[in-house]
């Protein structure tokens, strides 16, 4: 069979050359279909690289093989819908234009740029995967609001000269082969009538915008293996996805009940009679709680680590040593050996542990409008004559901590508001731990000598990527991994005791040693209950007993269990319990990502998707091991979509104010 000279000249495999390629690249739209092309290829890519990575944790059971085939149809869903933009260009530039070199030098920078950024995202996703052990979501469109910590941290912890120049390489040889294919040449010397243009155009943009109106990304099917169901995804649709749900209207996408029947039910679940609370309205939330005994005004200073999970501390048997100044403290403090974090981000960490609330699905509480003048753990210290403060190592813009904090009677106290001196090592989050310690003693002498309280909520940075400190603190290099970073966060909280052990504020202060989050929170269940549980401990050696609490509970509990414990009694807007005062039996703990929400309860599991579907499972009590339980269990399930609806109504109404307290429930509310 003869070859056109272009074939001949092509030098590669004749599987580029026949017609029928030819005739499909031969018009105004052979530049979409290499788009295509290019697009589907590093999805593909991408799709192997992150299953070779997860290969110890992904199913291999038929189950991958249609995460392939899924995969394969979202890529080229996203695909087409990423070129609507080049098929409009296509379709409305005229054919002189087209053919000329002016047009040809754009295309071929344009190709070349459009191959590098598919190779950056596939590059990102590797990492992305690396740190959460899943595809783009909503952490990644908070990302590209705090470009200056993301990036700064980013070319921190990666070599990025290198793998830039890596990338530009890989752009310019894939560029090299369509050349050589003779594809860009076949597009770019057709010629298509104008009529045919825009009929061609009218397919490509419809039939995409039509396909992604009906199918969405929640269609993916619930595998037993969750790291499967996440293969399966593409990371740019799953980007826009995660966009589009940042904040959910719980009652439009979750299983409910009657309003009134949710706040009821809710109510109960607070461990409150009902002759507690204010009035019978059911929007009305206020409780009384009465803690028996005089009141104690201790100085609370609670210190909130960075994904702390409870696999590297000695206290919950890690055999590495990584942590002997919190095992220490351990000790002779109450630990609480079953605390689970209710979500995966520092935002959900903080939301639990100021506003004693389960994680509303979406954007945390902390980011969204609205959140001004809530009763906080904050409010009430206040309002029996303590000084509330937020401490930070970096610049509290990031993740709207300054707004929150500040907008809810928190004095801020970050890296802005110390001079340069107070700063003897920082990463693009913050200073290291030790200078926020210091801060911390600093702030706590100020107050002290005025004679009021104190509660500090203290937020530390070193537990992070790129895992960079000052040198010669511990036994393992700065920047060497997470490993050196958790013993250095320890080694800062060591000889932040130790200096607080000298001061006279020292003995009437009850500590508060906390994480945010764990370290990872992916798994292949759908929520991965293990690895959501983090260590609580309270000390105050002159006033707490040292002991181990079995009982279950979460973030939303810490602020009633230490009002508690200073004896104060006060109106409450709290979901959480006093730990303290519950049974064993009694225990249970909210944990979520941005769209599935669970809850705990001894030893079964329910779980709220925004498809309103739901699912319930057995829990192993201390492996979190999930299996799932295929009969009703309508109590649980009733409980879990009550919790989580009766806070979104009150959230979304303005009901979890202080002014709701002061001045009762605004009329019209329903």
């Amino acid at each position: 069979m003869n070859k056109t000279r272009s074939d001949q000249s092509a030098g590669v495999p004749s599987f580029f050359g026949p017609a029928k390629w030819r005739r499909l690249l031969s018009n105004r739209f052979g530049g979409v279909a290499i788009f295509v092309v290019v697009f589907l290829s590093f999805s593909l890519a991408a799709r192997i690289a992150l299953t070779s990575k997860a290969a110890d944790f992904v199913g291999w059971d038929l189950s991958l093989g249609l995460a392939f085939v899924l995969g394969f149809a979202f890529d080229l869903l996203t695909a087409l819908l990423a070129s609507i933009p080049l098929t409009l260009w296509l379709a409305i530039v005229p054919q002189r234009f087209f053919a000329s070199r002016t047009h040809r030098v754009m295309v071929i920078v344009a190709i070349w740029a459009g191959i590098f950024v598919a190779a950056f995202i596939t590059a990102a996703e590797w990492v992305f995967w690396h740190d959460l052990s899943v595809r783009f979501n909503f952490v990644a469109v908070d990302y590209l609001v705090y470009t200056n910590e993301v990036v700064g941290n980013i070319w921190q912890s990666y070599p990025m000269p290198a793998i830039l120049s890596g990338l530009a390489l890989t752009a310019t040889g894939v560029w090299w082969v369509l050349r050589r294919t003779g594809w860009i040449e076949a597009w770019l010397t057709s010629t298509t009538s104008i009529a045919r243009r825009l009929a061609v155009a009218s397919v490509l943009v419809i039939v995409p915008l039509a396909a992604v109106s009906v199918i969405r990304q929640a269609d993916i099917p619930e595998f037993d293996n969750n790291n499967n169901r996440e293969i399966a995804k593409n990371g740019v649709f799953s980007f826009f996805a995660a966009f589009r749900s940042m904040e959910l209207d719980y009652g439009e996408f979750y299983r409910t009940m009657e309003n009134p029947q949710a706040l009821l039910r809710a109510r109960r679940m607070t461990g409150s009679r009902a002759e507690d609370f204010r009035s019978a309205d059911p929007w009305d939330f206020v409780h009384r709680i009465e803690n028996p005994g005089p009141e104690r005004p201790f100085n609370v200073v609670q210190i909130t680590v960075e994904s702390l999970s409870i696999h590297f501390l000695g206290a919950f048997t890690d055999p590495r040593g990584l942590t002997p100044n919190i095992d220490a403290v351990a000790k002779d403090g109450l630990l609480f050996a079953r605390c689970f974090a209710t979500g995966t981000r520092t935002t959900r960490g903080m939301e639990a542990l100021t506003l004693s609330i389960p994680p509303t699905p979406g954007r945390s509480i902390i980011h969204r409008a609205g959140n001004s003048g809530m009763s906080t753990l904050g409010s009430v210290l206040r309002r029996h004559g303590y000084e509330t403060a937020f401490l930070y190592g970096g610049y509290s813009y990031f993740d709207n901590m300054q707004g929150f904090f500040g907008s809810n009677g928190y004095r801020v106290v970050d890296r802005n508001s110390v001079s340069a001196n107070d700063i003897t090592h920082a990463t693009a989050w913050g200073a290291c731990d030790e200078d926020l310690y210091r801060w911390t003693i600093r702030e706590a002498d100020a107050i002290h000598a005025t004679g009021s309280p104190f509660h500090f909520f203290v937020m530390t940075t070193s537990n992070h990527r790129p895992y960079t400190y000052p040198e010669g603190r511990i036994d393992i290099p700065s920047g060497s991994g997470r490993e050196g970073a958790v013993k250095y966060s320890d080694y800062a909280i060591g000889e932040f005791f130790r200096e607080a052990r000298t001061k006279p504020w020292f003995d009437n202060t009850l500590f508060v040693i906390v994480a945010d989050h764990s370290a990872s929170s992916a798994g292949k269940d759908e929520l991965e209950v293990k690895r959501y549980r983090v260590p609580l401990i309270l000390y105050a050696p002159a006033i707490i007993e040292p002991g181990s609490i079995v009982t279950q509970c979460s973030q939303i509990d810490v602020p009633p269990t230490v009002l508690a414990l200073l004896g104060m009694s006060y109106d409450s807007l709290f979901f959480g319990r006093d730990i303290l005062a519950m049974k064993a039996e009694e225990g249970r703990a909210f944990i979520g990502n941005y769209q599935k929400l669970g809850m705990l309860e001894q030893e079964r599991v329910a779980v709220l998707r925004p498809d309103g579907s739901t699912s319930t499972y057995g829990c192993d009590l201390w492996a979190e091991n999930l299996h799932r339980i295929d009969e009703d269990l309508p109590d649980l399930l009733d409980d879990t979509a009550a919790a989580y609806q009766a806070a979104y109504l009150l959230y979304s109404r303005g009901l979890l104010k202080e002014s709701v307290i002061e001045q009762g429930v605004p009329s019209g509310v329903d």
